[in-house]
């Protein structure tokens, strides 16, 4: 089964997309996770955001599986009116911008927020990559879900971007802690990025904690797939170390949703 666990129906501009874009970009994949964008301040809520995208993965629901944006800051939710905002809208997770929304991961509001989530088992997308210069790059640090995953030990955790750009940060993660797993999104055209970031996953032996992503519209699971199968072959002359095609290959193929227990 090929999963690809990072796709967005709004680009970051907040520019609807053609659900034709989204629908061929997801063809490649058996299912694929939808995260609900952040809005703009005094743009757009997030109840609207969640509401566009329930009725979005409603009509594809064989095929979609969403996550809520929540803002911590903005929303003391309980585990009742958690249950009640994801269920009662058909999604299976939630979505963080911490960079985006200028909170500290570890913030008093937010680890209720994780209790919440870890009793209702819902798995927590942190995309934290700070986009433009209104991004906290203080808060994308990957080295502050630490204490959030020592705390929720039963939390499931992905990492978005693989940290972007704190990617040593993310491997150390990976290894410390059962509960945190890593969204591969690569870069296409970036193959010296992609091949590094993979072989430091390969020798800290965390290549199991990695889910295959795309981050679209920033990208195609597709393109993506491709990179990650011939970045071997794109650098057999220069006699570096390579990664088993095989291992690469159980990534993308690898059962994203049986992993962060979300019922197909």
């Amino acid at each position: 089964m090929v999963v690809d666990c990072h796709t967005h129906i709004r680009s970051v501009s907040m520019q609807d997309l053609d659900a034709s874009e989204h629908l061929a970009a997801a063809e490649v994949a058996d299912k694929c996770i939808v995260l609900a964008t952040c809005g703009e301040l005094g743009r757009t809520t997030a109840d609207q955001v969640n509401k566009d995208l329930s009725q979005y993965v409603a009509r594809y629901e064989s095929k979609m599986v969403g996550f809520a944006f929540i803002n911590p800051l903005n929303e003391g939710l309980t585990v009742r009116n958690l249950k009640s905002s994801t269920e009662k809208l058909g999604l299976k997770g939630i979505v963080l911008y911490c960079s985006h929304s200028a909170f500290h991961p570890a913030d008093t509001r937010a680890m209720q927020l994780y209790e919440s989530a870890q009793e209702l088992h819902l798995p927590v997308f942190f995309h934290n990559t700070p986009v433009g210069p209104g991004g906290f790059l203080e808060y994308a640090r990957p080295f502050l879900l630490d204490e959030v995953a020592r705390t929720f030990p039963d939390l499931k955790i992905i990492v978005g971007g693989m940290g972007f750009p704190f990617y040593e940060q993310t491997v150390c993660l990976l290894a410390k802690h059962n509960n945190v797993y890593a969204d591969l999104s690569v870069r296409p055209g970036n193959a010296w990025q992609v091949y590094n970031i993979v072989v430091s996953a390969y020798e800290q032996g965390v290549m199991d904690k990695l889910l295959f992503g795309s981050a679209f519209p920033a990208a195609k699971a597709e393109d993506c797939m491709e990179s990650l199968l011939g970045f071997n072959k794109l650098l057999a002359d220069a006699n570096l170390p390579m990664v088993p095609r095989s291992i690469i290959q159980s990534i993308i193929e690898r059962d994203t949703l049986k992993l962060l227990g979300i019922e197909k």
